[in-house]
C-alpha cells in the first residue's frame, strides 16, 4: 500500500521551535511530526512547511508552492497564533484558514483543522484564542473536514490557561507539548483515516 503524504504547514508550532530555558539554553526544533511519524510508522512520508513568526496571511501567500504543489494527501493547517499576537481581526484571520481550507479540498487534499492553543502570562489574551477555536471548529464541521481540537487537550482548566507543562515560555510549545500535539492529531484524526 502506497505512503500517504502528509504536509504540516504553519508557523513556529510547526516548526517545532522550543525557546531557550535555564536548563537548555541552547536553540531547539522539536516538530510534532516526528512525533506524529513514530505514531504512524511506515503509512506516512511528512514534509514540515513551517515559518516562525508568520500571520495566515503570508501563509496564505505560500499555499500554492509549499502545499497544493506538492499534491500532498493531507495537509494539516495550524494558523492563527501570530495574528492574534498582533490583533489581527477574527474574521480575517478565519477567512485566511477558510481559504487555505476550501482551495485544498478544490485540489483533492484533505485539509486537517488546528485549534490553537492557548497562552500563560496573559490571560485577556486568552478570550480571543477560545473565540477563533469556535469559529476553527464551525468552519470545520461546517466543510466535513477533521479537526484536532489542541487548545481544550493543552490547556487548564476552568481557567484555560497553557498548562505549565506544555510549554517553556508560555506561547511556544515544550517536547511534551510537542507530543501532546502529535498524539491529539493521531488520536482524533489519523488513527481514524486511510488514503483517499
Amino acid at each position: 500500500m502506497p505512503k500517504l503524504l502528509i504536509v504540516a504547514f504553519g508557523d513556529s508550532l510547526t516548526v517545532g521551535f522550543q525557546s531557550p530555558t535555564m536548563d537548555e539554553p541552547w536553540y531547539r526544533e522539536t516538530p510534532y511530526t516526528e512525533f506524529l511519524k513514530e505514531k504512524m510508522g511506515d503509512k506516512a512520508n511528512f514534509i514540515v512547511k513551517g515559518v516562525s513568526g508568520e500571520l495566515t496571511e503570508d501563509m496564505l501567500r505560500r499555499f500554492q508552492r509549499d502545499v497544493l504543489a506538492l499534491k500532498p494527501d493531507y495537509v494539516i493547517i495550524l494558523g492563527g497564533t501570530n495574528d492574534l499576537g498582533w490583533s489581527v481581526e477574527l474574521s480575517a484571520i478565519m477567512s485566511n484558514l477558510y481559504y487555505m481550507y476550501k482551495t485544498a479540498l478544490e485540489a483533492g487534499i484533505i485539509p486537517v483543522a488546528v485549534t490553537v492553543p492557548s497562552l500563560r502570562g496573559y490571560d485577556p489574551l486568552i478570550a480571543p484564542r477560545v473565540a477563533l477555536n469556535k469559529m476553527i471548529k464551525e468552519n470545520a464541521k461546517g466543510l466535513n473536514i477533521p479537526i484536532a481540537d489542541y487548545f481544550s487537550a493543552s490547556c487548564e482548566n476552568p481557567v484555560a490557561r497553557l498548562a505549565l507543562e506544555y510549554s517553556n515560555d508560555g506561547l511556544h510549545l515544550s517536547t511534551k507539548g510537542y507530543k501532546l500535539l502529535a498524539e491529539v492529531l493521531y488520536a482524533e484524526v489519523f488513527s481514524k483515516l486511510s488514503k483517499p
